[in-house]
């Protein structure tokens, strides 16, 4: 069949040309970028995807940088509090060697506190100084704010808080009293009477600190054994009251400190021959220590007496915010992901059951150094660490004989209550101590902040990048391989179908044949 004005096969090669050059062109561009998809024609499904990719990837990198960053903040901030604890061990070592009365003259003691002044004043700057890009570590920047603190909360340290909106409500609820160890030494009247005049009465008293051994004669009074007693509180742990219980006098044993770690054990060496009729050794009543528990335990010349007689203390049971917490004596403490803060309540507070305050124990209204550890921004992605402020002021706060009045380092400067030359060396190495404890326990917390939250958190960010970006590329890269096998097949079918076309546009022309 010939026909001249429609060419089909022209129109089928052209066809198949056309297809041929878009599959070269489509192979070329491919070749040229590296990818698989440039626009959503070539794959919508696998673009959404790979965009998707794209974007988590980014948002992991950063979160990579950001980790790396808080590392650095907390690799200052870590280079400050390692040499104010250098600062406190000399500030020990001043406290102890001027304690001495003898061999050490007035003007050396003059000169110690003048060192000692020194490193308070340096504390002070390093506390103002240390910085990261201006903005100063630990000075307090980074400490969480609290308002409407109930009057029972006597002590406060936040570790770490994430919380949305404005404020957190803390709320503790005491679930069991915080007591001392203790017990009662019935002894009859006002002075000791036993069997003879040439008799002794002989314990010895224990505590969580040490023991001693007591001997008095008969006609002692019981403020004088209170009073032996105290003598050695420093060395046992143990103090003593004189206490009426009814028509008979006594002795009142109690621990300094309150929680389970402290005890008070009365062993009786020689009774002395005083009489067995009522006397003895009493324990107080468990649920309310200024109670006395009229069941005696046993009266001083038995083997039980003899052996020893123990009570120990009872820690707070409390809980914050719904969650059980870790108690201490009069502090307890929980640890989660969202709220980690330890505070140490009044006696009354750690004895009354019930909540603390009359509405939330405290309210924290920000603060803290906040950190964007996960590429999703939100509660879960940030980590909350507070850094408290180091200054002298703030430091090694332990409370004085009289009950809610504490001393801090700033009391062993010149002239203060604490200083070296003419102050309370006992509750000065007291202070000291406690602000070791609290400047061991941030490094601690912010060694363990890098180690185990950025460090874990910038290995698996690494590992969730190169396997985000390995998913990516399955779906958006171009297999180079397969690309030049299309690419050399695509050419090949271009220069067939060019022929091809050239022959179609030919074959018309046979038909002027029939012409002659």
């Amino acid at each position: 069949m010939s026909r001249i004005n429609t060419n089909v096969q022209s129109l089928i090669a052209q066809r198949v040309l056309g297809q041929n050059t878009s599959g070269l062109a489509r192979s070329l561009e491919r070749l040229s970028t590296g990818y698989k998809i440039n626009r959503g024609k070539d794959d919508p499904a696998g673009l959404i995807a790979s965009e998707n990719l794209r974007s988590e990837l980014r948002s992991t990198n950063a979160a990579i940088a950001n980790s790396e960053r808080a590392d650095q903040v907390v690799n200052i901030a870590e280079g400050g509090l390692q040499e104010v604890a250098g600062l406190l061990t000399e500030l020990q070592g001043l406290v102890t060697s001027s304690a001495s009365s003898a061999g050490l003259s007035a003007s050396e003691k003059a000169a110690n506190q003048l060192q000692i002044d020194s490193i308070l004043q340096t504390i002070d700057r390093i506390s103002s100084a240390t910085s990261f890009q201006g903005v100063k570590l630990l000075n307090g920047n980074f400490d969480y704010k609290v308002s409407s603190l109930a009057a029972g909360v006597s002590d406060l340290r936040i570790n770490g808080a994430k919380f949305t909106g404005s404020s957190q409500a803390v709320n503790v609820l005491v679930t069991a009293s915080a007591q001392q160890a203790g017990m009662y030494l019935s002894m009859g009247g006002t002075g000791l009477d036993l069997g003879g005049a040439t008799s002794a009465f002989t314990i010895e008293i224990s505590g969580a600190l040490g023991s001693r051994e007591l001997t008095f004669t008969s006609g002692t009074t019981m403020t004088s054994i209170a009073a032996a007693i105290n003598t050695f509180t420093d060395i046992t742990g143990v103090q003593a009251t004189v206490v009426a219980s009814g028509t008979s006098n006594g002795i009142k044993l109690n621990s300094k400190e309150f929680g389970s770690s402290q005890f008070v054990s009365v062993k009786v060496i020689d009774s002395g021959g005083i009489s067995t009729t009522g006397l003895g050794l009493y324990k107080m009543n468990a649920t309310d220590f200024n109670v006395l528990d009229t069941s005696r335990v046993t009266d001083f010349a038995s083997s039980t007496a003899s052996n020893g007689v123990r009570d120990e203390g009872q820690n707070v049971g409390a809980t914050i915010n719904g969650i059980s917490a870790t108690a201490n004596g009069k502090s307890a403490r929980i640890s989660t992901d969202f709220l980690d803060v330890e505070l140490t309540l009044s006696t009354s507070a750690s004895q009354a059951l019930g909540a603390v305050g009359s509405g939330a124990a405290f309210q924290i209204t920000g603060g803290g150094a906040d950190f964007q550890l996960a590429g999703q921004v939100d509660i879960g992605g940030k980590v909350s660490i507070g850094i408290g402020d180091v200054a002298i002021r703030k430091m090694g706060k332990v409370e004085t004989s009289t009950s809610g009045v504490f001393n801090t380092l700033s009391d062993l400067g010149s002239g203060k209550a604490l200083n070296v030359v003419d102050g309370d060396l006992t509750q000065g190495q007291r202070v000291i101590a406690s602000a070791i404890e609290q400047v061991s326990g941030l490094r601690g917390r912010l060694g363990a902040f890098q180690k185990n939250t950025i460090g874990s958190t910038i290995r698996s960010l690494n590992v969730a990048a190169e396997n985000t970006a390995a998913a990516e590329s399955v779906i958006r890269d171009a297999d180079f391989a397969a690309e030049t096998a299309g690419l050399t097949r695509a050419q090949i079918l271009v220069a067939a179908s060019t022929n091809v076309l050239a022959l179609a546009n030919t074959a018309p022309q046979s038909a002027l044949s029939l012409l002659g």
